[in-house]
């Protein structure tokens, strides 16, 4: 127990930095850990290079949009504080969490989950998802699985389906819209009729 709380007094803010992101003492400490072996130089914060020992990230198609979403424009470092809000971000919603109305909305909310996937599409970040972001996504993620046809007739439907006001690209507004129809269609029950009956 001394050590655990030795370790969190190395952190600033660490109370703040926890009820932000709803990390346990436990996390913050193996994320500090993790955070102190990615720093491999002691410098106090990581650089994008400094990603690369992550092998998930290494092996994962799009592991390059996931760093880049580690840093600021123009930014070049990370600290540990903002190394850990940006990994809430994969924590799952905790709706049982009490929330004071006052403060902000949980970095692990739906809308934030959604905000920080829009913005691994959006790498020009001017608030739309182009064609050719999406078609440089699905490239990165399928690879040579399909063609290049295919790749184009995926993004052309997908911009044509979610793509509400007619701009040849895709709002956030319009990325939330459509997330939210496929969640709901996930959750809905299925409904089979006799015809279909074993």
């Amino acid at each position: 127990m001394g050590s655990t709380n030795s370790t969190l007094l190395k952190i600033p803010n660490v109370e703040e930095l926890m009820q932000e992101t709803g990390f346990s003492s436990v996390h913050i400490i193996r994320l500090y850990d993790r955070f102190k072996a990615l720093d491999k130089e002691g410098r106090g914060h990581l650089c994008p290079h400094d990603f690369g020992a992550i092998k998930e990230l290494a092996m994962n198609p799009i592991g390059d949009r996931i760093i880049g979403a580690f840093f600021s424009p123009g930014q070049e470092t990370v600290d540990f504080n903002t190394f850990v809000k940006i990994l809430a971000h994969f924590r799952p919603v905790d709706k049982d969490r009490p929330r004071d109305p006052n403060s902000p909305e949980p970095i692990n909310s739906r809308s934030n989950k959604l905000k920080f996937a829009f913005q691994l599409y959006d790498q020009d970040k001017d608030g739309k998802i182009s064609r050719d972001e999406l078609l440089k996504v699905l490239r990165d993620m399928l690879g040579m699985q399909v063609t290049e046809e295919q790749l184009e007739s995926i993004a052309d439907r997908t911009i044509q389906e979610a793509d509400l006001d007619r701009d040849d690209a895709i709002s956030f507004e319009e990325f939330r819209k459509v997330s939210a129809k496929i969640l709901h269609l996930k959750k809905a029950p299925v409904v089979m009729s006799a015809e279909y009956d074993c």
